[in-house]
């Protein structure tokens, strides 16, 4: 097998984030899944945004997300992901390339527009998620480089992007070149009302073998075994991933690795500004340790530190030396 040219290559929606502070108040108004993650139309996207206050533009996407803190951390990344030929696509194109991500997908002329997710954010941190999928749903199978596929160490997929029929035929092309070349699949669950919709199709994925490391939350793995006990749903679904790594926000994480069990406590933090992304840079941490062969425990905690940065500010992208603040708390 040949060495690698990159470290890990993600597949993912294209998103531009446009947060907002707001009131408790206004999430009730608008009707919103208070901390939750909802899919909305053209007409919603309008009306959501024009309900907004002063709002930040800030590239996002969970995967790219997590490739953004793999860079910061010094690993070789790769991104695929669809935009439109419009001022978010270049938004989106500019920002990847400026944290030395390697993005060459061709942006997609005319409508729809480039995806956006239109983010609340209450006192607390707490963010109501609501995507517009625009172009980033119309990734097609040929947009794939099955050399690039093959050329990266582990394959990074998202669950969001299994929603849309053109990426979710594009991502099993990408699993089957990975596995081909004998790289490592990485997936995550994304959010539970993607188990929800698709469920079925992940669990035949995790029994047919295709998943080496999957990433869930607690409320993930409740919905994707149906059993809401954490160590019930642990027991359920390990021993049919090489690795699983569960977090469950301030109270850590575990890991389950070839049967054996890891556990790291949560970072503190002073003060919690903005939970995007918390997920998403946890996963950058465990798989940068994952890359380098650190042991899972290093791994979990390097996720942790990440997760800790990334909600202590506005935006989904890492704002500290990520480097730095692993090798202050971790050595």
């Amino acid at each position: 097998m040949s060495q690698p040219r990159y470290d890990v290559l993600a597949i993912g929606n294209a998103i531009v984030d446009v947060m907002s502070p707001c009131e408790d108040e206004l999430i009730e108004e608008l009707g919103l899944a208070r901390g939750g993650m909802m899919l909305v139309d053209t007409e919603r996207a309008h009306e959501l945004y024009d309900a907004m206050g002063p709002a930040r533009e800030i590239s996002g996407g969970s995967a790219a997300n997590t490739l953004a803190g793999l860079s910061a951390l010094g690993l070789q990344c790769a991104f695929i992901g669809q935009v439109a030929d419009d001022q978010l696509g270049e938004v989106f194109a500019h920002d990847i390339h400026a944290v030395g991500i390697d993005f060459d997908t061709p942006a997609r002329p005319g409508p729809p527009s480039t995806a956006r997710c239109l983010i609340f954010v209450t006192p607390d941190g707490q963010r109501t998620m609501n995507t517009y999928l625009g172009a980033s749903q119309f990734l097609p199978a040929q947009a794939l480089d099955e050399q690039l596929i093959a050329s990266a160490a582990v394959l990074y997929l998202e669950g969001y992007l299994w929603d849309p029929e053109e990426p979710r035929a594009a991502m099993r092309k990408a699993i089957a070149a990975a596995r081909a070349a004998g790289r490592k699949v990485a997936f995550t669950l994304s959010d539970a009302f993607v188990i929800e919709r698709h469920g079925d199709d992940f669990r035949a994925l995790i029994e047919a073998g295709q998943i080496d490391i999957l990433f869930a939350n607690k409320v993930e793995l409740a919905a994707l075994t149906g059993k809401p006990d954490f160590d019930a749903g642990l027991a359920a679904l390990a021993p049919k991933v090489p690795v699983l790594v569960v977090t469950r926000s301030e109270d850590g994480a575990v890991a389950i690795a070839h049967g054996e069990r890891h556990e790291v406590a949560a970072e503190t933090v002073s003060h919690v500004v903005d939970t995007t992304g918390a997920g998403d840079l946890f996963a950058a941490g465990f798989l940068a340790g994952y890359a380098r062969k650190a042991s899972i425990h290093r791994c979990l905690a390097m996720g942790a530190v990440a997760a800790a940065e990334i909600i202590s500010h506005y935006g989904a992208r890492p704002e500290a030396d990520l480097k730095a603040l692993i090798a202050e708390k971790l050595g």
